[in-house]
């Protein structure tokens, strides 16, 4: 249990976000900087190594997406969040199969983990792929945001409403080492913040994601100088609820919350209802949300798996079929996952969206 101090840095409490900064990203004990997180060996397994169609679609959505937008000679597509780097070494073949857009664009991989961007390296080899830690060096546009389990990774903050007064959760390290949970009146700028929001306003117990809003709001403001958009794909769900959403995996299984710190993963559901509001009062069009399940097939995936399935053998497109269950069907990942697409351009066409 002593290994819990150093999660704290001397403190004895911490807000839940700032606590699950250190244990995710610190450069030395952080759980994104000190284990390889994907695949069989890891914790958890994300859409892009489940199956390459799932990388094959956005491809081709972000390729579409690029012609809606009159096929401009420069184009700038930032994965967030690139994780071992499976989409992008996807992408990039695929862009290959499309000369002009070949030569239009230019891929920035947003990550700001050493330990995984060495990973990614290794897989990525191509002088038109560049990886950033802010936005500052993209210049000009469009620009094109994904982001797949992006949005879920960033630690939130924790609130319930007692009688009209709002009060923020903590962790607090006690002197036996062991953590338990507090809560004291959150500040009023919090509270300022949190109010201004119609889909917070009946809540007892509140998850709000203030790092990941102030992450969101350097996109948008390159969205809206430069134009273009932003995908995301996430779980969550669409309509604001009183639940602690906060998980964890070790080993891909469920596990308590402050177990295993530093070596599991901890994540948090994304509410769409609130990415909706925020989306709205920082000047983008929204369009509405949709299931992974929904995005996919009308992009087509289903009709692609039928193609390549016809050139392989029997027990290969049983594999292949598996995969796409995983992606599509409501028992996994289909209805669970959502995809928000948000944007300033003077077309509202893409595709995949009503």
């Amino acid at each position: 249990m002593k290994s819990n101090l150093k999660f704290f840095k001397n403190l004895k409490s911490l807000p839940v976000d700032k606590f699950l900064q250190n244990v995710l990203y610190d450069k030395k004990n952080g759980y994104y900087n000190s284990k390889i997180p994907f695949g069989v060996k890891g914790d958890f397994i994300t859409s892009p190594k489940i199956s390459n169609l799932f990388s094959e679609m956005i491809s081709i959505w972000i390729i579409s997406t690029w012609e809606f937008f009159g096929k401009p000679k420069k184009v700038n597509i930032i994965e967030l969040g690139p994780g071992d780097g499976s989409f992008a070494k996807i992408f990039l073949k695929i862009s290959r199969r499309f000369p002009e857009f070949d030569a239009a664009k230019k891929i920035y991989l947003f990550e700001t983990s050493i330990f995984l961007k060495k990973i990614q390296k290794e897989k990525i080899k191509d002088k038109q792929v560049k990886w950033i830690k802010n936005l500052k060096s993209i210049k000009n546009g469009p620009v094109i945001f994904f982001g797949n389990e992006f949005f879920d990774a960033i630690p939130i903050k924790q609130f319930k409403r007692e009688e009209k007064i709002l009060y923020e959760k903590f962790y607090f390290l006690q002197k036996n080492y062991k953590i338990k949970e507090l809560f004291k009146k959150a500040s009023k700028k919090d509270i300022q913040n949190i109010n201004s929001y119609n889909s917070l306003n009946e809540l007892k117990f509140i998850e709000f994601p203030k790092t990941g809003f102030i992450e969101l709001k350097k996109m948008i403001r390159k969205i809206s100088n430069l134009r273009g958009c932003i995908l995301l794909i996430d779980y969550g769900y669409l309509k604001s609820k009183n639940q602690n959403t906060l998980q964890s995996v070790f080993k891909h299984k469920k596990n308590s919350v402050l177990r295993n710190l530093g070596k599991a993963d901890i994540t948090s559901h994304i509410n769409f209802n609130l990415l909706d509001e925020f989306f709205l009062k920082n000047g983008l069009k929204i369009k509405k949300t949709v299931t992974q399940r929904e995005f996919l097939q009308s992009l087509g995936i289903n009709k692609r798996a039928e193609i390549i399935s016809k050139k392989m053998k029997f027990s290969d497109q049983a594999n292949l079929y598996l995969r796409l269950k995983r992606l599509l069907s409501p028992l996994y990942m289909g209805n669970l996952f959502k995809v928000k697409l948000a944007y300033k351009f003077v077309s509202n066409k893409f595709f995949g969206f009503e």
